[in-house]
């Protein structure tokens, strides 16, 4: 992973950050780190300790679990999607490797970089965390709904 002055530098808005203007897009921005991923490198490692929130700007990113030897597939994450939720608000452990299957590059900000982002922008940042919950929501729903299907058979 490398900080690249060849990709793009913005926040666009999509996703968790779509209510955000211009300029508390460029404030948010600053409070995290622009991270350039080549294909096929992991983003993140199962069982690593994980503090931070991701934001996919460009290519694409798998999520994989190991499961008795092998790795399962559970998603695919591409522009605009976020990864990490869970952690920026109850840091621990990665419960899944984030490989690019493209070439990549992610926004990251770790916690206490949300709280200083929190205390200078307090509007911002309280729809980007309605558009975390928004994410957590509805990926819980699906999760819901795959079990439930799985409890039928």
């Amino acid at each position: 992973m490398s900080n690249d002055n060849s990709t793009t530098h913005e926040l666009p808005a999509k996703g968790i950050i779509e209510a955000l203007q211009p300029d508390e897009r460029h404030v948010l921005a600053s409070h995290g780190e622009f991270i350039s991923i080549p294909a096929g490198q992991a983003l993140i490692h199962e069982g690593d300790q994980q503090n931070s929130l991701y934001y996919v700007i460009a290519g694409n990113l798998e999520v994989t679990t190991m499961r008795c030897g092998r790795a399962v597939h559970l998603s695919r994450i591409g522009f605009g999607e976020t990864i990490g939720e869970i952690n920026i608000f109850h840091p621990g452990t990665a419960s899944a490797t984030v490989t690019a299957t493209d070439p990549s590059q992610v926004w990251r900000i770790d916690r206490s970089s949300l709280e200083e982002f929190m205390n200078v922008r307090a509007l911002p940042a309280a729809h980007m965390l309605l558009g975390i919950a928004s994410t957590l929501s509805r990926r819980l729903r699906d999760t819901n709904e795959k079990v439930a299907l799985m409890a039928q058979m």
